[in-house]
């Protein structure tokens, strides 16, 4: 199966290389120009301006706020990007969609799909494009980086299957990638309470100097109430839970648990699920496990790139690599928010069938 284009991960490259360039030329990070990723209302359009003025409104993690939208919570430069791919996106029957909200495994899900599905095409070798890619740099974010900053991108012509990625909950997907009947969405979802400890990192991670830090506890109370990037948290997860359900043909539900406990059995899921299973030879040759081993957390995050590499709009490779461990909330989170958490959990998820 066919995938991007290596011109086109060349592309990506020069663009990151540049991008990374440019952001360490001696300067103040104090000063005027903020990373993209920080960017606030004064750099919208007019439309969306027009649009978040009447929009319910909470204190950001990490831009000043957040923007109830459609029922979930946007930074205003997430929100523009959605409001565009919503407009303008038109799925194709052969594409993938890559869905988690923010700090399941993301950047785990992009690698495996990425090397499983174009196997053919980039062999497990040391050239590799993960070895000088970052994974989001290879399966590009639909609202945060394709029609973020109210791009239109050409992407008709992209050589399929077409990967992308989002946070959006299934409310707020365009309308061509619901209805697509034949295009494939595969849904990775966390723990809460892992989620919520690798987000408070994350968004800690790329705050400024000056900004200082979020404290767990005012971030925690924001959390419980719904009010994170692209949450309630419950909400996304339960609407492709449900969708999963109904349409078990297009829509494939994992749990990062179950993928870290049982890696290879999911990979072949995953393969089955993508209308690319592993074939005889591949599995003597040991390939699921070489895959597993390029895409492993320990060989990412020990990678040049992303130990010193950055996203064009802005963060850090690093900072996608933390853990990515079952059960660190142990170490952060205190009796009274377990129980909270819990509590909120049973409670959004009962009758459902869905049990994390």
């Amino acid at each position: 199966m066919n995938g991007y284009s290596m011109q086109e991960c060349m592309q990506v490259q020069i663009q990151t290389q540049d991008c990374h360039s440019r952001q360490n030329m001696p300067s103040d990070r104090t000063t005027v120009f903020p990373p993209k990723y920080l960017q606030q209302e004064e750099t919208l359009a007019e439309e969306c301006k027009n649009l978040i003025s009447t929009l319910p409104k909470e204190k950001g993690w990490l831009a000043s706020h957040l923007y109830q939208y459609q029922g979930f919570w946007y930074a205003a430069r997430h929100l523009q990007g959605v409001i565009s791919c919503q407009k303008h996106f038109q799925a194709q029957d052969s594409d993938i969609f890559l869905v988690t909200i923010p700090k399941s495994g993301t950047t785990w899900l992009k690698a495996i799909i990425f090397t499983l599905v174009n196997r053919k095409r980039y062999p497990v070798v040391k050239n590799h494009p993960l070895i000088s890619h970052n994974p989001h740099d290879l399966v590009p974010f639909l609202e945060i980086k394709l029609y973020a900053d109210n791009q239109i991108p050409d992407i008709v012509s992209s050589p399929s299957p077409r990967l992308f990625s989002t946070h959006l909950p299934y409310v707020s997907l365009p309308e061509s990638a619901k209805n697509s009947s034949k295009s494939k969405l595969v849904y990775l979802c966390r723990n809460p309470k892992d989620t919520f400890v690798s987000l408070w990192h994350f968004t800690n991670k790329l705050r400024l100097q000056e900004m200082g830090s979020n404290s767990m506890g005012e971030v925690f109370e924001l959390y419980s109430k719904g009010v994170s990037l692209f949450g309630p948290f419950w909400d996304h997860v339960q609407e492709y839970w449900k969708q999963s359900l109904e349409n078990p043909d297009r829509i494939l539900f994992l749990k990062f648990e179950d993928m870290k406990e049982r890696p290879a059995v999911h990979l072949r899921r995953l393969a089955e699920f993508l209308g690319c299973p592993f074939e005889g030879y591949e599995e003597e040759s040991g390939l699921v496990e070489e895959i597993l081993k390029l895409c492993s957390f320990d060989n990412l995050s020990g990678l040049e790139v992303n130990k010193t590499g950055k996203l064009s709009s802005g963060e850090e490779n690093n900072a996608f690599f933390r853990r990515g461990e079952i059960g660190d909330w142990k170490n952060y989170l205190d009796a009274v928010m377990i129980e909270k958490l819990d509590r909120i959990t049973e409670e959004k998820f009962r009758g459902s069938g869905l049990v994390m």
